[in-house]
């Protein structure tokens, strides 16, 4: 079997991860070994590599925190997914690998019809879009909610799951080459950042009342959506795409009552129990397998291929994610 393994991080992070051959493991009792189909590189993994993450698995490690595969075979005496199933990769399972072993009672089947690569996006990003819209505000169908980032991974969900629901989004984003491809996603309104972005939100949207903002950028683009948000209005942060620290006027926090949050799935799975997540994995799943739920796909790379995969995921423009398909 090969994987992509990291023995040291730095500010490079496809400096220090290879492809690596080892034996393939055979599975003990109570365990499944899997084929990995898929396994996307997100921002979390970049910033895992360069060690600048929340959360920092010991070294050596291999990457991939999320994926699909296939049941290839089941240890002596175990019951889980029959042998051909495809099941959800367990959460830091280091999916950038041909194979994993994982607790066979711990593994969640997927449909076997469904598009791989579409469902090996589902642990992280899905997730956190439909949270973020539900975990905060209690929007009602034909609410607005306003998002930065919005051609990002965690964006396309997010309109899409809003959709679905029957909410309105506002979208912004950071150049105007990125417009079309959120347009064509399903965003109703299409925004460029920049001075003057809450007087143009309120001419777009003909003045709505938006309750819920939902930041992934920071700096001044944080303060650009709380002026966006009617008072009272909360503006949830998941990331630093800019690399500053979020940035709020004391005319929204203070005079506004604007309340500024912060979301970590981590910090979720933690807290959840079993059926919770398996409620908000059970709703990506069918909505992924239906069409209703998908995400753009910049290209897919071989395991042997994984520094040039990782260059292209760390890299400021894309058109989609970046994939492991080993």
């Amino acid at each position: 079997m090969k994987r992509a393994q990291y023995s040291e991080r730095g500010p490079d992070p496809q400096a220090s991860i290879h492809a690596v051959e080892s034996p393939t493991p055979v599975p003990a009792t109570g365990q499944a070994l899997l084929q990995v189909l898929a396994a996307p590189i997100n921002p979390s993994d970049v910033l895992t590599l360069t060690g600048q993450y929340g959360m920092l698995p010991p070294l050596p490690a291999v990457g991939g925190n999320e994926g699909v595969g296939r049941v290839l075979a089941l240890g002596p005496d175990t019951q889980g997914p029959a042998v051909g199933q495809t099941v959800l990769l367990p959460v830091g399972c280091g999916s950038w690998s041909t194979h994993v072993l994982a607790e066979a009672k711990n593994l969640m089947p997927l449909p076997n019809d469904a598009d791989p690569l579409q469902l090996a996006m589902m642990t992280v990003n899905p997730p956190t879009a439909s949270l973020m819209l539900s975990e905060f505000v209690d929007l009602q169908p034909g609410e607005w909610v306003i998002q930065n980032a919005a051609n990002s991974g965690v964006g396309a969900y997010l309109i899409q799951l809003a959709k679905a629901r029957g909410l309105k989004t506002v979208n912004v984003v950071r150049r105007e080459s990125a417009v079309a491809g959120v347009l064509e996603t399903g965003g109703d309104v299409v925004l460029v950042d920049g001075p003057g972005l809450a007087k143009r939100v309120a001419e777009a949207t003909d003045g709505a009342r938006i309750r819920l903002g939902i930041d992934a950028v920071g700096s001044q683009s944080t303060d650009h959506l709380a002026a966006s948000l009617t008072d009272g209005g909360v503006l949830v942060n998941y990331g630093a795409m800019s690399g500053e620290p979020c940035q709020i006027s004391p005319a929204s926090l203070v005079f506004r009552n604007i309340t500024l949050r912060g979301f970590w799935l981590s910090k979720w799975f933690i807290g959840a129990t079993p059926e919770q997540r398996m409620k908000v994995f059970g709703e990506v799943a069918k909505l992924i397998a239906s069409g209703v739920l998908k995400s753009r796909i910049q290209a897919t790379y071989a395991i042997d291929q994984i520094k040039d995969a990782v260059g292209a995921a760390a890299a400021g423009e894309r058109d989609g994610k970046i994939l492991i398909v080993p």
